[in-house]
């Protein structure tokens, strides 16, 4: 019966959408019919309102799902990027109500107008502007199909070049940052990567019987700026494509594409026009994609920043030509110039005000501020008062931000009642019996998504598609695509998509808008050349995901806040780059040791003297451990040539044997249910396919290979042995590297020991006057000043051994005040040795730590130089090959 009603939620859903339905209202109606009817159908057959959902739970359970989700949406800190939705939403409208698209194609026109194709290389330009504020196709192919498709044609150029053109570029907000569709991508992503983390470690627990899988062989994260960055790339030479394919179209066949015609010829003035019209809109895109990659702002701080601008300049864009147009922007920009100003001068945070010229700063920046929120609602009383273009956008954003929330609401409600009806497991089963692995599902999942791009919007694929496909993609060992990828590959499918003939979205978007003299078939022969191109960019990008993954891994790994280099998902790469450097600079590296076994340590304590010598120990045997790990690996790639053939073949059985074995408690719950509710005709159609099934299960354990478990220990072990391998290179080189840094510090601590020499002296000279409580947080002081110095022990003991003395007697001055000339005593000979290993030893030890630093020493670091971020970049970003360890 589960099936029943699962098949009638899908079908109610494909005639609700089909039929025209509202899409907010067809996705959570279907499931609350579907849910509903399987209820009433549970408590009459049965008496159980819970007997048709597979995973049980009472309906109210699945469709409280939706209901409740909106808390999460906003409260849980992986979803809050939906909050930039209608900023983004705003910013776009009120760019494109303020007419922005139009100067910026007159002026590129004019630019471009004695080139062939001239015209048409700037409807791309501008319509991936566009595209990448409006980020909703319908808007933009309409808004390019009005503006630029009646100049084109007035240029003679071909009507399936002209619609050809308009109708790509207007599908670029599917993946030119930054999108709307890569927005909602993020949300269903996050959660889908935590699904697919919690299964492959379920997984990797059943194969191995390890309880914890190593953090490496996570699916790694996602989240906006990522996306935004990995679309980044994909999204220009899409453009660029687009653009040598015009100017290569035009100059093979003229006709296709003229020179456009204008009676301003002068160079210089469209110069100056371009930079006019240009500088604000990508200024600003500039501001918003800059802040997000560079980690400045936050996805919905840069949505707020873009909202404001946008507003900024409607402002002046709808009273151009009148002498006060350009007043609340400049008042905004001397505001911003005036904070910028203070910031670099005072300290402008609250907490940090040290005296009155922090309180100026703090006065002078509250009046900056306020200027500019004057300009601002400068500028939005002037869009308001000028055609009433305020009140448009913000009706039309509340539409549209309505649309999307009430669509993810309902889509939550959906994906609720087809995992409760097992569609999960149905599509899980059916995508794992495909042929070809991880590949073969993954081309069965685009061209699904590319058909349902022929039907619905970005919106209800992404809800509703991806939330069931992607888990089951990422889970997947095999291939350890990242999630980044896999969104920009969702983006670029619907796009093409939305692009193909018969029935593609901007097709029909770009025909309502069209002059009667352009037939559909004109628009279909435009597309095709623009649809090759789409699917070579997808096909380049599913052969080479670093086009995809590199550009965030590059700026995450050289920002000020990248992870540290004791961070498990680098240690592989990093290794990779120390052994290289091994290779070509290894004798450089051993020389570096050995001049640091020659350094004369004689008047540094004995207890850092050992530490120091046995980490030249631990240096020299970095290399014959890294050996190691080379020719583990060796052997595990040597292995792997007969065993991965055996090893897929046998997870393949392996995992039919679960999912008979899940059929099996399925059917034995159906026959102790049966047995309860006295229906004993179902109890035994259960028994006959538990039966059925068990034979089915011994059949397929019959084909595991008889040498299976030999095989299979004999490759586990390999891992094993370099999996510690890796782990003693780590602990050697930790060991190597560390005390050589404890020993610098410590010697460049002397200043500090001598200010707290200084304290001890003050403190000795006033113990016998002092009270009680002012001796007690003195020496409290002094101790907390020995507790930073390095290598401090035994200055932490003296002063610990005088603070017991002052609790037990507060009276015994003469004996505290013997403590304090001990610890003096101590801070003496520790300064003494300090000083002098300052002028004999400290410049040999920094050599030393400089030549390792990059290779040794490369996890001691606080962060990774430039040049090893640079190196390993592309490691990082390369799917790693994990599948041999489940």
């Amino acid at each position: 019966m589960e099936l029943f009603f699962l098949v009638l939620l899908v079908v109610m859903l494909a005639v609700a959408l089909g039929s025209g339905f509202p899409v907010a209202f067809a996705i959570p109606g279907s499931a609350i019919v579907a849910v509903g009817l399987a209820a009433f159908a549970g408590l009459a057959v049965t008496g159980n309102p819970d007997a048709f959902f597979i995973h049980g739970g009472g309906p109210s359970e699945w469709l409280s799902a939706g209901a409740m989700n909106i808390r999460g949406i906003y409260n849980n800190d992986g979803t809050d990027v939906l909050i930039a939705v209608p900023l983004f939403i705003f910013m776009g409208l009120m760019l494109e109500k303020s007419r922005v698209a139009e100067d910026l194609l007159v002026a590129m026109a004019r630019l471009f107008g004695t080139v062939r194709g001239g015209l048409g290389v700037s409807v791309v330009l501008v319509g991936a502007l566009l595209a990448a504020t409006t980020s909703v196709i319908g808007a933009t192919v309409i808004a390019m199909g009005m503006i630029s498709l009646p100049t084109m044609l007035r240029n003679r150029y071909s009507k399936p070049m002209a619609t050809g053109i308009v109708a790509a570029t207007g599908t670029l907000g599917q993946i030119v940052p930054p999108s709307i569709v890569l927005l909602i991508l993020v949300h269903q992503l996050t959660t889908a990567v935590n699904e697919a983390n919690a299964a492959r470690r379920a997984l990797y627990k059943t194969v191995t019987g390890d309880l914890l899988m190593p953090s490496p062989f996570d699916v790694p994260s996602v989240s906006a700026g990522e996306m935004f960055m990995g679309a980044l790339v994909p999204g220009l030479v899409l453009i660029a494509l687009y653009v040598l394919y015009i100017l290569v179209a035009a100059y093979l066949r003229p006709d296709l594409a003229p020179v456009h015609r204008h009676t301003d010829t002068s160079s210089k003035n469209a110069v100056a026009a371009l930079l006019i019209a240009l500088a604000p809109p990508l200024t600003l895109i500039l501001l918003v994609l800059g802040s997000i990659i560079t980690g400045v702002a936050t996805v919905n701080q840069a949505g707020a920043v873009g909202a404001a601008g946008a507003a900024m300049m409607a402002g002046y864009r709808l009273r151009e030509g009148q002498r006060d147009a350009f007043w609340p922007t400049l008042l905004a920009i001397s505001a911003l110039v005036a904070l910028g100003i203070i910031n670099a001068f005072f300290h402008v945070n609250l907490r940090k005000i040290e005296g009155t010229a922090d309180i100026v700063g703090i006065v002078l920046a509250a009046v900056a501020s306020s200027a500019l929120a004057i300009a601002l609602g400068w500028s939005l009383w002037r869009t308001w008062a000028t055609g009433g273009t305020l009140k448009r956008v913000l009706e039309d954003t509340t539409k549209t931000t309505s649309l999307v929330f009430a669509i993810l609401i309902g889509a939550v409600m959906l994906t609720a009642a087809f995992r409760g009806f097992g569609g999960e497991d149905l599509v899980r089963d059916f995508m794992r019996g495909l042929p070809g692995g991880f590949w073969g599902q993954f081309a069965v999942s685009m061209i699904i998504i590319f058909v349902l791009g022929f039907f619905l919007d970005f919106l209800e694929i992404t809800v509703v598609v991806v939330p069931i496909i992607a888990p089951i993609l990422l889970t997947d060992p095999a291939a350890n695509v990242a999630a980044v990828w896999f969104g920009v590959m969702i983006a670029l499918n619907i796009q093409t998509s939305f692009l193909t003939p018969p029935f593609g979205f901007a097709l029909f978007y770009l025909r309502g808008v069209a002059p009667k003299g352009v037939r559909t078939l004109d628009i279909y022969k435009g597309v095709v050349p623009f649809i090759a191109i789409q699917l070579l960019v997808l096909g380049v990008v599913a052969a080479y995901p670093t086009l995809v993954t590199y550009l965030p891994t590059r700026v995450s790994l050289g920002a000020e806040t990248s992870p540290p280099p004791t961070n498990p998902r680098l240690q592989y790469c990093m290794e990779e780059f120390v052994r290289d450097e091994f290779q070509t600079n290894g004798t450089t590296i051993r020389q570096a040791i050995g001049k640091a076994r020659n350094i004369n340590l004689e008047g540094l304590p004995s207890s850092l003297q050992n530490e120091l010598i046995s980490s030249f120990e631990k240096a020299e045997n970095a290399f014959p451990t890294m050996k190691q790990i080379t020719e583990t690996a060796a052997a595990i790639h040597t292995a792997a040539q007969t065993y991965r053939p055996v090893h897929d073949r046998v997870r393949r059985i392996e995992r039919d044997i679960r999912r008979i074995d899940k059929k099996i408690e399925q059917n034995r719950a159906i026959v102790s249910w049966a047995s309860r509710a006295a229906s004993s005709e179902e109890g035994q159609r259960a028994e006959e396919r538990i039966k059925a099934l068990t034979k089915e299960r011994a059949e397929l354990a019959a084909r595991l290979p008889a040498d299976w478990t030999d095989v299979r220990t004999d490759m586990a072990a390999k891992l094993k042995a370099h999996h510690d391998a890796r782990i003693r290179y780590r602990r050697t080189v930790d060991a190597a590297h560390a005390p050589v840094v404890e020993a610098i510090q410590a010697i460049n601590d002397g200043d500090r020991v001598g200010s707290l020499q200084k304290a001890l002296q003050e403190l000795k000279a006033n113990v016998e006057v002092m009270p009680a409580d002012d001796l007690i947080d003195r020496l409290k002081t002094a101790y907390g000043q020995a507790a930073l110095v390095r290598h401090s022990t035994e200055i932490e003991n003296a002063l610990t051994q005088a603070r017991r003395v002052l609790r037990a007697n507060p009276t015994a001055r003469t004996a505290i005040a013997e403590k304090v000339q001990g610890a003096l005593a101590v801070v003496a000979k520790e300064r003494i040795w300090r000083i002098r290993a300052a002028q004999e030893v400290l410049g040999s030890l920094m050599a030393y730590e400089t030549a390792i630093a990059e290779t040794i020493g490369i996890r001691g670091r606080s962060r990774l130089s430039d040049r090893v971020a640079s190196e390993i970049s592309n490691c990082v970003a390369t799917p790693r090959d994990i599948y041999l360890n489940f």
